[in-house]
């Protein structure tokens, strides 16, 4: 079993190139099941998205899959008794508690956990999971670093373990139907992608009421710092986690991250060949680090031939909802609206435009994108909530041993466009990025 100790020691070293699964085949803790024992499942971080959402969405397919909630691990100790008296209520037994991940995995009374932590947190929580033996699903962004996210890649690839990421657009319907229609050949080369984010919320992140009073012995301050420098407890920091970079972006570790997952199912590429952006905060003037409007600008297409590609635009901002959340996908005849599953011909080339170049028009037929595509696809969970279906799709992959829609590539994947967009906001400079290295270069 792997001790903290030992955990902290080998992160550190990965940040220097040396894997945390390195001698340690975390495929040899792997418990063996039968294809219907009871699968025992840990709740790892007892946040407001775990209760919300993602709890929710396990809960209501465990007995008919035979899977069980036995145990909530928080280093929060208000948030682990809460945990453990809503989920015990809620699931008719006892609900174990734990301080810390290596309580729980010591005790050997979980076979698979729910991650749902902070940010920062998300890739080194599974490392723990996947040394322990235990299957995941593992909440966005997937790391924010990529010393993090080599470090996890290299430990889920070197187990047999079913890893899940939660960029729940992997299983929703419409989304396949769009990959299926992206792919073929109707829609044409993709030429321009529009992507937003907005909101008007000064509140967005804060969590005011619930630091103010917070003590430190009130948590484990140490487990919540992880592989992170050093500092003195501070209850703001670990309350708004999300507003303070090292422990989270913001806006693109949040957000962006589910929409630029898209553009790497749909195309196949597994990251973008440049990424510039900038930002800035320019109203909600809190004493947060991280920014509350930001606008990146990716250059995708395929590695070896810079004659093709296309771009794709993401902004959002905190402080004005208007135009909120759209994808839209353009292509030479038209566009696909992912907020509305439409496609158009708008922007389409005209008879008129085409024949004055000697060209043939190209408009693409007025059509939902549920009428357009009428396939059968991985999607198809019997559940309309996208992350009901990403966590259906995690239940049945860990019987079946198979990958996930959303698995381990895709978050990885996710992981160097963020990577990429948060060296572009922090230096102001254009980042591409060195595949041998495996990491984000500047300038």
């Amino acid at each position: 079993m792997t001790t903290r100790r030992k955990f902290i020691k080998t992160t550190a070293a990965s940040a220097a190139g040396v894997s945390l699964a390195a001698g340690m085949p975390a495929a040899s803790y792997a418990r063996i099941m039968g294809a219907n024992d009871r699968v025992r499942v840990g709740v790892v971080g007892y946040s407001s998205r775990a209760r919300g959402s993602l709890i929710p969405s396990f809960l209501k397919h465990t007995e008919k899959k035979n899977f069980q909630l036995v145990g909530v691990s928080d280093i929060w100790n208000q948030r682990r008794a809460e945990g453990v008296a809503a989920l015990s209520e809620e699931c008719g037994h006892a609900i174990k508690e734990y301080r810390n991940n290596e309580e729980l995995y010591d005790s050997g009374d979980c076979d698979a956990v729910i991650i749902s932590t902070a940010d920062f947190q998300h890739a080194l929580h599974t490392v723990e999971a996947v040394e322990a033996g235990c299957d995941a699903y593992v909440e966005k962004p997937f790391a924010n670093t990529m010393a993090d996210a080599r470090m996890a890649l290299k430990s889920v690839e070197s187990s047999d373990r079913v890893i899940a990421i939660g960029t729940q657009r992997r299983s929703a319907r419409n989304y396949h139907l769009a990959n299926a229609f992206l792919n073929s050949g109707d829609f044409g080369d993709i030429c321009m992608v529009e992507m937003s984010w907005n909101v008007n919320q000064p509140g967005r992140w804060r969590r005011i009421n619930e630091w103010k009073d917070l003590a430190e012995n009130d948590v484990d301050w140490k487990r919540f710092l992880m592989n992170r420098p050093w500092e003195p407890f501070d209850a703001r920091k670990f309350r708004e986690y999300r507003l303070f970079w090292p422990y989270s972006s913001g806006i693109p570790d949040q957000w962006m991250v589910h929409q630029i997952d898209t553009i790497h199912w749909f195309t196949g590429l597994p990251r973008p060949r440049s990424v510039v952006a900038n930002g800035g905060i320019y109203m909600w003037n809190d004493g947060r680090e991280n920014f509350d409007t930001m606008t990146a600008v990716f250059d995708y297409g395929p590695l070896d031939d810079m004659t093709k590609g296309f771009q794709v635009v993401y902004s959002s901002r905190q402080t004005n909802s208007a135009g909120g959340t759209k994808e839209i996908y353009y292509s030479n005849g038209g566009t696909l609206d992912l907020s509305t599953n439409q496609v158009s011909a708008d922007g389409g080339l005209t008879e008129r435009r085409a024949s004055a170049m000697g060209m043939k028009p190209f408009l693409l037929d007025e059509q939902q994108l549920m009428e357009a595509v009428q396939v059968e696809t991985g999607a198809d969970t019997g559940v309309d909530n996208a992350t009901e279906a990403n966590m259906v799709n995690w239940m049945n992959c860990v019987r079946d041993r198979t990958r996930p829609n959303a698995d381990i590539m895709a978050g990885y994947s996710h992981s160097v466009a963020l990577c990429m967009t948060v060296a572009a906001l922090h230096t102001g400079k254009r980042i591409t990025f060195d595949d041998k290295k495996q990491e984000v270069v500047v300038g």
